[in-house]
C-alpha cells in the first residue's frame, strides 16, 4: 500500500549520526538503553507522522513519502536534508561573567541559554566562552533504520493517536465519545496540571479537525473525583455527630 501525502501512519525507528554510531532519538525501549537517552519514566512506542507534512526531517518525510506499508528502511540524511548546514557565523565568543552566578562552573560541552536560544559550550578560558547556536547535529550526515507499521484508516484511530501525540498518556486513558459530528473528549486528571494544557488542547482540537473531518465541534470534559473513596468519608461524619456533647436530663433541685 503506497503511503499518499497527508496520510497518518505509526513508524518505528532508531536515529543515529552516521558517522559515530551515537543514537540521538529512538522509539525502541532497548536501543534507548545503548545510549544515554534511556529514561525509565517514558513510554517508548511507536510515533505518529503525517506524511509530507513536516513533522519529522525532510529527508526521512521524503523517504517515507516513497514508501509502502510494512516497509523496513535503512535512511541516510545528509545535512541539507537534517539539521542543516554548519554556519560559522553562529558560533561567538563571550564574557564569561554573562553566564551569571553559574558562570564559574561552565564547562565544555554544556548547554547554556543566551540570547533566548541554546548555545554549546566549545571553549572556556581566559574570562572567556566559546558559544556554538549551530544545532548539535548541523553538518552531520544521520541514518535511520525504519519500520513503517499501521497506516490510520478508522476516525477512532485517529483520535487516538492524534490525542496521545499532544498528551502522552496510555490508551486506556484515553475516552472520547463521537456522536454525528460532536467528539468529546475526558481528559484524566493525571492532565489536569500539564503545563500549558489550554495550548495543548487547542493543538489536539486543530489536529482532529484537520484530519476527521466529519468532526466540526470538539468539547473537553475535566471530571474530579473525591480525593477520600466517599464510603471512608461517611464514619467520619458520623463520629463527628458521635461527638457532639449529650445534654443532661437531670431535674435541678433548688
Amino acid at each position: 500500500m503506497t503511503l499518499e501525502r497527508g496520510s497518518l501512519v505509526l513508524v518505528d525507528y532508531t536515529a543515529k549520526v552516521k558517522d559515530s554510531n551515537e543514537i540521538f532519538e529512538t522509539t525502541h525501549e532497548e536501543d534507548a538503553k545503548k545510549s544515554d537517552l534511556y529514561d525509565p519514566t517514558r513510554k517508548y512506542q511507536p510515533r505518529l507522522v503525517s506524511i509530507g507534512e513536516g513533522w519529522v526531517l525532510k529527508g526521512l518525510d521524503e523517504a517515507l513519502a516513497n514508501a509502502n506499508l510494512g516497509d523496513k528502511l535503512t535512511i541516510e540524511i545528509t545535512p541539507d536534508k537534517g539539521f542543516g548546514d554548519r554556519d560559522p557565523n553562529k558560533v561567538r565568543m563571550i564574557p564569561q561573567r554573562k553566564l551569571g552566578e553559574k558562570a564559574d562552573n561552565i564547562k565544555v560541552g554544556d548547554v547554556v541559554e543566551m540570547y533566548e536560544r541554546p548555545g554549546i559550550v566549545r571553549y572556556v578560558g581566559s574570562g572567556r566562552v566559546q558559544l556554538d547556536f549551530n544545532h548539535r547535529f548541523a553538518g552531520r550526515t544521520l541514518t535511520y533504520d525504519v519500520n513503517i507499521l499501521k497506516k490510520l484508516e478508522t476516525n477512532d484511530d485517529k483520535i487516538t493517536s492524534l490525542i496521545r501525540r499532544r498528551l502522552p498518556i496510555d490508551d486506556d486513558k484515553i475516552k472520547f465519545k463521537l456522536v454525528d459530528s460532536t467528539l468529546e473528549i475526558e481528559l484524566a486528571e493525571e492532565t489536569f496540571l500539564s503545563e500549558g494544557l489550554q495550548i495543548i488542547k487547542r493543538a489536539i482540537a486543530n489536529d482532529i479537525f484537520k484530519f476527521v473531518t466529519t468532526v466540526s465541534n470538539i468539547k473537553f470534559i475535566e471530571g474530579y473525583k473525591p480525593l477520600q473513596p466517599q464510603s471512608q468519608q461517611q464514619p467520619q461524619q458520623q463520629l463527628k455527630a458521635e461527638e457532639k456533647p449529650v445534654q443532661s436530663t437531670e431535674n435541678k433541685h433548688t
